[in-house]
């Protein structure tokens, strides 16, 4: 919920903005060649994997895992 609040009420133009609400999360380049923005949640146990679209201010969910599933890596050859 408190990430949810935060993402609603941001005016993000980079991903250098989000790290200043966000100083954990981490940005990476997946299969496609374009760059999600991974945010830990819940103290580390699960990661939010997103699309931030900065030019329309949307952000996507692609993925909710948990430490363990994103340690595989896997869903960076289905993005």
């Amino acid at each position: 919920m408190r990430w949810h609040r935060i993402v609603i009420k941001a005016d993000w133009g980079d991903f250098e903005q989000v790290r200043t609400y966000f100083p954990h999360a981490d940005q990476v380049r997946v299969a496609s060649g374009r760059p999600v923005v991974v945010f830990n949640i819940e103290g580390n146990n699960f990661r939010l994997i997103t699309a931030i679209h900065y030019n329309t201010q949307t952000v996507f969910i692609l993925r909710f895992l948990t430490h363990a599933e994103y340690n595989r890596g896997d869903w960076k050859k289905q993005l």
